[in-house]
């Protein structure tokens, strides 16, 4: 049901488009990921489909999920950033998101055809590898002209919004490019053997890279309560204390049993309390609610689990386990997944209650907990017997089909949000308003 009570703003159905493009590959993830549960049950069945087996299906399953369902979202806040998303311009957003879609529709058979570089997020070649760069580029296009468009608005942005703005297209304008040349196989190899695995330095840099993005995101979609400004500065200050110590670390290759590296990236353990009180400080529309506290929650149990299997004896463990992929779990399907969709709610203004209802909520919560704690059972179990998930077993089996169930009621939760979003684009369109301006205004 929608909430009359959420923000009164109206956006125009920009945003519901990138949700709708972003959901429908959700789903096509999700059902991918539930026909790989059933091939690793019963393994006989890659024989029926050919080349398209578990190899290739892994694939896609992956790609879809990081360039489909996480960055599409990403793709409707830079048309709300720079004003693409109303006027004119607005009717030139959907093109793009289709430019997009279409790029991993081609991209997926690709795959499927057995065409890879061999590096992981990076799997694309040949034709696949010219036709995404272009659908980055669209879309930075759109961006260039609503950027221009809105130059001399006031209510667009001020001088230091302009100049972020010139950057962030800048930055761009690098990816299609980057993403052409790293692809290439021949640039460096998918595994290098001259490369030491991961230090407590580099985790505590890529998770600081984190940080830096959820302290920036509020200042793009909502503006900051009265008198709060300390929480804020609190929250930067200790940004940069974090910062100066990574860099007092070095970046040589060192041991996880070194107490300087697991003691260093303990130290985000400060952000438990530090994050949900630094979002309290701004204000938010009041559908976003739930889903605020849920990508709170989650992003604690990924700062808290991810120091727990770093540490000297746990990560000796369940290094190369299955208990590996249940935190990257905690990550992608808990964490990240949760800030998209408030995300979306924000933006999106009364089209959120696509996201509320507590069936779907619960469901994929209830779903994605589930699954974290079958599949780390599963790893420590692997990490005293290396052939336990290669050799099916009772005990293998009963884990394996319970996530399979979590995986098909993943499924069902997301199809829920892609019928609604559905239902939403169909309705007649809202009254445009620059509902991020006003905000930040």
């Amino acid at each position: 049901m929608r909430d009359e009570s959420a923000s009164p703003y109206r956006m125009p159905r920009v945003v519901s488009s990138a949700a709708w493009h972003s959901l429908l590959w959700l789903v096509v993830a999700n059902a991918i990921g539930t026909m790989i549960a059933i091939l690793l049950l019963v393994p006989g069945l890659n024989q029926l489909l050919g080349e398209w087996t578990y190899g290739r299906w892994i694939m896609v399953h992956m790609n879809l999920m990081l360039y489909g369902w996480t960055s599409l979202p990403l793709v409707g806040f830079l048309f709300v950033t720079y004003g693409a998303d109303h006027g004119d311009l607005a009717k030139w957003c959907r093109p793009v998101l289709w430019v997009w879609s279409v790029a991993l529709f081609v991209g997926s058979l690709s795959w499927l055809s057995g065409h890879s570089s061999g590096k992981l997020f990076l799997d694309w070649s040949g034709y696949a590898r010219v036709v995404f760069p272009v659908a980055l580029i669209a879309l930075w296009l759109l961006l260039v002209v609503a950027m221009v468009r809105n130059w001399r608005d006031p209510k667009h942005a001020t001088i230091a919004g302009r100049a972020a703005k010139l950057v962030g297209l800048a930055i761009l304008l690098a990816v299609p490019f980057a993403l052409y040349i790293e692809s290439s196989p021949g640039l460096y190899p998918a595994v290098n053997p001259d490369t030491g695995g991961p230090t407590g330095t580099s985790q505590l840099e890529s998770s600081l890279m984190v940080v830096v993005i959820l302290l920036m995101l509020p200042f793009g979609i909502t503006r900051r309560k009265v008198a709060s400004q300390r929480l804020i500065n609190i929250g930067w200050a200790v940004l940069v204390a974090e910062s100066l110590l990574c860099l007092a670390l070095g970046h040589a290759d060192t041991s996880h049993h070194s107490p300087a590296q697991y003691l260093s990236l303990g130290s985000l353990l400060v952000w438990l309390p530090l994050m949900p009180a630094y979002y309290a400080a701004f204000e938010w529309g009041s559908n976003t609610r739930r889903w605020r506290y849920a990508f709170l929650w989650w992003w604690g149990a990924l700062v808290l689990t991810g120091w727990i299997f770093f540490l000297p004896g746990v990560l000796d463990h369940f290094k190369f386990t299955d208990g590996l992929v249940g935190h990257s779990f905690v990550a992608m399907a808990g964490f990240t997944s949760s800030l998209l969709i408030f995300v979306m709610i924000q933006l999106m203004g009364e089209d959120g209650w696509i996201f509320n209802r507590s069936r779907s909520f619960y469901l994929w919560h209830a779903s994605v907990v589930g699954y974290i704690v079958v599949i780390t059972v599963a790893g420590w179990l692997e990490g005293f017997d290396p052939t336990f998930t290669i050799v099916p077993g009772p005990t293998r089996n009963v884990l394996y089909i319970l996530r399979l169930v979590t995986g098909i009621c993943m499924l069902l939760a997301s199809l829920d949000w892609f019928v609604d979003a559905s239902t939403v684009l169909r309705e007649p369109t809202p009254a445009a308003i620059p509902v991020a301006q006003e905000q930040i205004a």
